[in-house]
């Protein structure tokens, strides 16, 4: 690389040596005694105290954080950090609109986690980079908001799970919903029997995406340090077709539309019929719009089933958006007394005979008991403001990455049926793929030598 840091001394000076997985304890404060032990600041944050944030990625997700950042109250934004030089100048332009803020921009996150002033990070970066990058930030005493899919494999997320425990840093996962005080409200009451029993919750993303045509080997952008876009996955040639959105498509950096847009139903709809892992998976579909590059699906079908006596499936068409019931994504919840349309914003319960007995929108007033308030913000804003008071002590996280962990990584399972061909067995404590050696090698995957993750 160009820049004088050299990976393996930065990995050595962030502390991130050895492997050690385990349940992740309960998202607080990195004590002083706790950061000397780690050998970091020892600088903590108190309720008044006012927070010092670096944005990393903002050629697209970043820009809804730096709108957050900037007029949540009690932030100043350090950092604008991206690698290409481009998106660096788009985060830069974005945060001038508030006068506020006049963050430096720079190409290198590493020289972000150095800077000790830092006591938050924001991740918007491809999903290859979003574990191995917190798991860094938190070695570093970061406090960590990441982007879903917070992990691009099961592993990453199991490791998440083990440097939360021991950097004791707060992490929250972008699954905004969580924070939507309509979803507050009135999640807690199906889980009290609102609709009956539940057993059965249904998600859907429907889109109309393009071809992305089939890629030439081309000259890297001189604005782009492609080296560490790569980052943590071995080493592919630049090709014309891939950066910076359709990497989503390709398995060696993305997850497909399952992770990039099915994590938000499929949350609300793990959250509402409260389950965790599952005892059978399946997945199928494929590629059938174009003929090009993509190769994760465009059209995909993934069913689990539960323990508990529960089902969740999920339905993705990336390339034709021909509604279900009338929306382009949306969860269903049905129960034994009615069913549950729940959108994130907005929520409809039918009895039995589809009456509508109860119904709120974006803007109504909820009932507020229990409630973290959004105060009149957007999901983003309420979601982020939620991960700041937490770090200050005022509140908890609505989606401490224990959670998006868990809804992250049934989408995995669902991935890694479909590139399997077949059913599988999960292990109902764990989520660990049972009696299929194939299919759990996908639990993980191959790293750039010098780039692995570690805690």
């Amino acid at each position: 690389m160009n820049d004088s840091i050299n990976r393996r001394h930065f990995l050595k000076q962030a502390g991130v040596t050895g492997v050690g997985l385990g349940l992740a304890g309960s998202a607080g404060f990195f004590t002083p005694a706790r950061a000397r032990d780690a050998g970091m600041d020892s600088r903590s944050i108190g309720a008044n105290d006012r927070i010092t944030a670096a944005v990393i990625g903002t050629n697209g997700r970043g820009l809804a954080h730096i709108d957050c950042l900037a007029t949540l109250p009690g932030v100043d934004i350090a950092y604008v950090c991206d690698v290409d030089d481009r998106s660096i100048a788009k985060g830069l332009k974005h945060a001038a609109k508030y006068h506020t803020q006049s963050p430096k921009g720079i190409k290198d996150f590493r020289k972000v986690l150095a800077d000790k002033s830092v006591d938050v990070v924001t991740i918007a970066t491809p999903d290859h980079w979003h574990a191995p990058m917190a798991i860094l930030a938190m070695a570093a005493g970061k406090h960590v908001y990441v982007e879903k899919p917070c992990s691009q494999n099961p592993y990453e997320g199991e490791l998440l799970l083990a440097a939360v425990k021991k950097y004791g840093r707060v992490v929250q996962m972008g699954a905004q919903r969580r924070s939507s005080p309509q979803m507050r409200e009135i999640i807690p009451q199906i889980h009290a029997g609102l609709i009956g029993k539940t057993y059965f919750g249904r998600g859907w993303y429907l889109n109309q995406r393009g071809s992305i045509g089939h890629g030439k080997p081309a000259a890297v952008p001189a604005e782009l340090d492609y080296d560490l876009w790569q980052g943590p996955a071995p080493r592919r040639p630049y090709m014309d077709n891939v950066i910076h959105y359709n990497w989503h498509w390709f398995w060696h950096w993305g997850t497909g539309e399952a992770l990039n847009n099915g994590t938000h139903e499929m949350d609300i709809a793990r959250w509402a019929l409260d389950v965790k892992w599952p005892v059978r998976v399946t997945s199928n579909g494929g590629r059938y719009q174009f003929d090009d590059d993509w190769q994760t699906p465009d059209t995909q079908t993934i069913s689990w089933d539960f323990a508990e006596g529960k089902t969740m499936s999920w339905e993705g068409r990336s390339c034709n958006d021909f509604p279900i019931d009338k929306a382009s994504r949306g969860t269903m919840i049905y129960g034994t007394e009615g069913s549950a349309w729940l959108d994130g914003n907005d929520y409809v319960i039918y009895d039995k005979k589809r009456k509508i007995i109860k119904s709120a929108k974006e803007n109504e007033a909820v009932d507020p008991t229990n409630i973290v308030s959004a105060s009149g913000m957007k999901m983003d804003a309420a979601h982020v403001a939620n991960f700041l008071e937490t770090i200050r002590g005022r509140q908890q996280l609505n989606c401490p990455i224990e959670e998006g962990y868990k809804s992250v990584t049934l989408l995995h399972l669902g991935n890694i049926a479909w590139r399997v061909g077949r059913e599988l067995h999960c292990d109902p404590a764990t989520g660990h793929i049972q009696d299929d050696r194939p299919a759990m090698k996908l639990w993980r995957r191959e790293y750039e030598h010098g780039w692995e993750p570690k805690v």
